[in-house]
Formats: structure tokens, C-alpha cells, sequence
């Protein structure tokens, strides 16, 4: 629904200060704050018609108006259009994604810390992708009591696993070597599939090591299985401290406590582009999510996870800001 220029700015006015105080917009408020060249009773018009629309409710006959989750949409959809990040805004987010010594699970919870820090919401990464990743090197150490560790460098970090297998110094350095010489520069995901047919035209050069390959495999298939989820909750106590909302606290701290509905609300649509859900009435949050890709391939999503009262702008921008530095970092 197009909306004249008045219009927008109105209902962007009457979002904002709610969002900021929880304090309903009235045409005597809007006239003291807002440079429109206009009456207070065509402003009361304006405010009519936008009711009328949908985008505004009144909550009691003589009182002012607050958003409908509608007319949080159409805020959202328009802010996004618009969608420029902050310069110089999260750069402690550009230090810990360029990071090459962090292992993923290091750098996926930094990035959620920040952001919700940065948001004072909180803070879902969910990690989706292990597939994706492009393998750069490859190391595979013996431990005690029949186990290996298992270092995999990635452009995203390093991912360890300690898997149950007996092997001797040499085998574990001859798999290392072997890996990272036919599959470096591929993505883990194309070195489970084709495992077997490398095993099979190579089996004299793999033989001595196979149960390290086998069981690394596997270890690869059950990770590449799992969703991981780093929750942060940094921005829980300043939800718990408004008074106007702290049932819609409880029903946001209730989802985080809740994996499978936190999997569900970090799904993405898939194009890409920052996407937000706004709660209807009746609903439990407001999600702004994105997805986090590196060399053009999705490794996660990220969620900041709200009432329907939260603050979009803020939120988009520091996103914004998190998806444009990874996508900015590229393998060596």
C-alpha cells in the first residue's frame, strides 16, 4: 500500500517514539516534534486515515495511537529499502571474523556477543552450513587413550573434533598430508561425497591411514548433520528492566530457552538480504535475521530476537554491518 511522503513520515514519527518510550503518538505530540508544515487537525486527519489503513490503533477513545504489527511492517520494509550500514559502527565484529587463528565456535559466539551488545537484544547464531566451509589446511594429532584431534583451517576459523581412533605420529601426519593435498581450496561438503571415490582409485596411498580417513569422515557427516546454536543473552536484562514490556520479556526468554522453536524462527527465506518477522498480536516475538555468508556461501544465520516494540533501525544497521564484513572476507 503506497502511502503519501506526509503519511510515511507521520507513521514514521509514531513508530520511533513509541519503539523509544512505548509513549502512544497524538497529533499534538507530533506537531511539537516534527518539522511538517501542516495543523494540528490535518495532522489528526493524517492519523485518522492511517488508523483507518490499518498501521494504527487507538487504544482507548480519547488516548493516542500505537503501531499494528502492519504498520511495523511497512516501517521495516521501508527501512530495509533504504538499508545503508553504519561507517565505523561493530568494528570490534570486523576484528573477530578476520581472525585465522579463532576456532568457528570462538568466532561465531563473538559475533553474537557483539551484535547483542551492540543491540541490547539477544542474540541467536545458528550454524547450518559446516558444508559450505572451503578447507585451507588440515592437521591430525594424536592423543591418549585411542583418540585423535582433528584441526580443520577454514577461512571462518578452525573446527576441532576428537574422534575414537588408534593411530601412530606418522599415520596421523601422512592423513594430514593427504587430505589437505586433494581436497585444499574444496568445500568440506565435496570431500564427504567424493571420500570414496578418491579412496578407491588411491587405495595403496591410504591404506596404512584408513581408519584416521574413515573415522574423520564420519566425525564430518554427524557435524555436518547437527545445527549448532550460540545463544547470547546480553540484551535480556534491559528487556527484564522495561516496565512497559516485561511480559513480552518473558515470552522472548522463553523461545531462547527452546531450541527447536529458535531453529524454526532463524530459518531464512533465502534471498540473501536482511529479513524481519514481525510478532502479530497474539505471537510470542519479532526476529531481525540474516544470513552469514563467507566466499559466497551461506554458514549460518543470524537472529536478534525481540518484542514486537524493538528497535528495527538498529537492529537492520548491525546486521548490516556483520553480513557486508563477512562477505568482504575472502580465503588466503
Amino acid at each position: 500500500m503506497e502511502l503519501s511522503s506526509r503519511k510515511q513520515k507521520i507513521l514514521q514519527m509514531a513508530i520511533e517514539e513509541y519503539i523509544k518510550d512505548c509513549s502512544p503518538i497524538t497529533s499534538g505530540g507530533i506537531k511539537d516534534s516534527a518539522s511538517l508544515d501542516c495543523s494540528t487537525a490535518t495532522l489528526r486527519n493524517e492519523l485518522n486515515a492511517l488508523e483507518a489503513m490499518g498501521f494504527l490503533k487507538q487504544l482507548h477513545t480519547s488516548g493516542g495511537r500505537v503501531p499494528t504489527a502492519q504498520g511495523y511492517r511497512y516501517y521495516v520494509e521501508s527501512l530495509l529499502a533504504q538499508g545503508q550500514a553504519s561507517q565505523g559502527q561493530l568494528d570490534e565484529v570486523k576484528k573477530i571474523i578476520s581472525s585465522r587463528t579463532s576456532s568457528l565456535d570462538e568466532i561465531v559466539g563473538g559475533i553474537a556477543k557483539v551484535v547483542s551488545q551492540a543491540t541490547n537484544y539477544p542474540t541467536v547464531v545458528m550454524v547450518d552450513g559446516v558444508k559450505n566451509l572451503v578447507l585451507n589446511d588440515l592437521k591430525i594429532i594424536p592423543l591418549l587413550q585411542d583418540k585423535v584431534m582433528v584441526l580443520i583451517g577454514t577461512v571462518a576459523g578452525y573446527i576441532n573434533q576428537t574422534l575414537d581412533v588408534r593411530a601412530g605420529i606418522q599415520d596421523c601426519e601422512d592423513a594430514s598430508k593427504y587430505l589437505t593435498k586433494h581436497f585444499k581450496g574444496e568445500t568440506l561438503g565435496f570431500m564427504i561425497e567424493n571420500m570414496e571415490q578418491y579412496q578407491s582409485g588411491m587405495h595403496s596411498e591410504i591404506e596404512a591411514f584408513q581408519n584416521v580417513v574413515n573415522s574423520l569422515i564420519e566425525g564430518l557427516k554427524n557435524l555436518n548433520s547437527q545445527r549448532y546454536l550460540n545463544v547470547r543473552r546480553e540484551g535480556s536484562a534491559k528487556l527484564l528492566n522495561d516496565k512497559h514490556s516485561v511480559e513480552d520479556a518473558k515470552k522472548v526468554l522463553n523461545v531462547l530457552d527452546d531450541e527447536k522453536e529458535l531453529s524454526t524462527f532463524l530459518e531464512l527465506e533465502g534471498n540473501g538480504n536482511i529479513e524481519v518477522s514481525v510478532a502479530e498480536e497474539e505471537q510470542e516475538c519479532s526476529v531481525v535475521k540474516a544470513p552469514l555468508v563467507v566466499n559466497g556461501r551461506q554458514l549460518a544465520s543470524i537472529g536478534v530476537i525481540g518484542p514486537q516494540r524493538m528497535d528495527y533501525a538498529g537492529i537492520a544497521s548491525a546486521l548490516k554491518v556483520v553480513i557486508d564484513s563477512l562477505n568482504d572476507l575472502k580465503g588466503e
